[in-house]
């Protein structure tokens, strides 16, 4: 090797390459709490139902015919138009049913993504709660809605529901919601679950109701993404059948103790879509 090649190799291994840029971490949820406005955008579904954002989000109106929104100074009331629309749908149907007003809880941040507090999903705009009220009231002020209370349904031993609150008329709310075009699932307590079954196994809607913990006071209404939503993805599919079969059984049998598993590192957190990145610091 030449003296000028020796030289010309230390220069390259001496000098410090540039360092590549960071990856810039996801907004935090206090970022997309702070926003208090949507953008600007066509209506868009970003990610998933627990990993996502929306551009483009729709309010619910505080109240319309047939609901009442509850805890609107949290501002999450915002969701895509296909949410907005079939929650109106279901107060029509609700109203014609003789119900009374629905008692709709959050759906969504103004641009979705992770919440502070309070929910895990909520994140693109398809997620909404409705309280399982069906007392015959009148209107309710704001004021009041901001503290509503609504009883559990279910047992403390969480193995059924509380045959003095439960009622046909939750059934009815639960089947209507069930049948709304565009809808994909409902999480409710399994002990409300296993009530279904116990008087209409093998009904169709029966197959969209799903257990999930909690859920005892309110359900989890969440709909499938709309068409032309190319960035949107979808849980996977509920399996067929009325779910009234072992998978409801699971929730209720004992849990046999096992060691605790050995530590392990922790894993990388799931990123958000890029595109979210765009959603939230857009003006």
């Amino acid at each position: 090797m030449t003296l000028k090649l020796r030289h010309l190799l230390w220069l390259l291994l001496a000098t410090p390459l540039p360092e590549a840029p960071a990856l810039a971490a996801d907004p935090p949820p206090s970022t997309w709490a702070a926003v208090s406005r949507p953008t600007s955008d066509t209506p868009q579904s970003i990610g998933t139902h627990g990993l996502g954002c929306i551009a483009g989000a729709v309010a619910m109106p505080a109240e319309g015919p047939g609901w009442e929104m509850v805890r609107i100074s949290r501002n999450r009331f915002w969701g895509h138009p296909a949410l907005t629309g079939m929650l109106r749908d279901l107060s029509a149907a609700a109203r014609r049913n003789g119900l009374p007003p629905l008692w709709i809880g959050d759906l969504g941040q103004p641009r979705g993504g992770r919440m502070p507090w309070g929910h895990a999903s909520h994140q693109i705009g398809l997620d909404a709660d409705i309280w399982l009220d069906v007392t015959q009231r009148g209107a309710t002020s704001r004021t009041a809605r901001e503290a509503i209370e609504v009883p559990s349904l279910v047992r403390r031993d969480g193995h059924d529901v509380e045959p003095g609150l439960y009622s046909p008329r939750h059934v009815t709310l639960i089947r209507l919601a069930a049948e709304q075009p565009g809808v994909d699932r409902i999480f409710v307590n399994p002990a409300i679950k296993r009530a279904l079954c116990l008087s209409h196994a093998g009904e169709p809607w029966l197959r969209r109701v799903r257990p999930w913990h909690g859920h005892d006071s309110h359900m989890h209404v969440r709909m499938r993404c709309p068409a032309g939503q190319r960035g949107c993805q979808d849980q996977a599919p509920v399996p067929p059948g009325d779910g009234c079969d072992s998978s409801l059984d699971w929730w209720f049998a004992p849990r046999p103790s096992q060691p605790a598993p050995a530590p392990r590192p922790p894993a990388a957190a799931p990123r958000l879509p890029a595109a979210c990145a765009g959603v939230v610091a857009a003006p």
